[in-house]
């Protein structure tokens, strides 16, 4: 992907996923009295809301850019926020919700490392290097979650 608009439309969607993602889990955990937990996904909620912005500013968009399903590069078949996500329901314990957000963002990583890789644009490939690190941040978060739960 050599194309900054097309990379930021990428970017933008999945971030917008992203972030409904974790306002589903944080509901899904508050429903389930682990309020701790429910407030760690709304502050990553509110991370993803964030990234959306920026990648929204530096694209220079006024409204959520939009493209045809078919349009998106997603390796897949689709974003990589979408499908790490079987589905968030009533019986979902706090590890499993790690495990699924943890299996989001790594493959968000992924994702933005193989652009980056792949990138012949040098804006394109350092934009995507400097979003798999704050998905790298996200994935240590996690995980520092999950270690957190197996000790205690």
């Amino acid at each position: 992907m050599d194309d900054i608009q097309r990379f930021l439309a990428h970017a933008i969607q999945l971030e917008k996923e992203s972030a409904r993602r974790y306002e589903e889990l944080a509901e899904a955990m508050q429903s389930l009295g682990s309020m701790e937990v429910a407030e760690f996904f709304r502050q990553m909620a509110h991370y993803s809301r964030l990234h959306l912005k920026e990648a929204m500013q530096r694209g220079g968009f006024h409204d959520l850019p939009t493209l045809a399903a078919d349009a998106y590069d997603w390796p897949e078949g689709t974003s990589p926020e979408a499908a790490a996500w079987a589905g968030v329901d009533g019986f979902m314990d706090v590890p499993g919700a790690l495990a699924l957000a943890l299996d989001g963002e790594q493959r968000s990583c992924d994702y933005y490392r193989t652009i980056a890789a792949d990138a012949e644009d040098p804006e394109v490939r350092s934009m995507a290097e400097a979003f798999a690190e704050e998905e790298a941040e996200h994935v240590a978060q996690l995980e520092s979650w999950r270690s957190g739960l197996a000790k205690g």
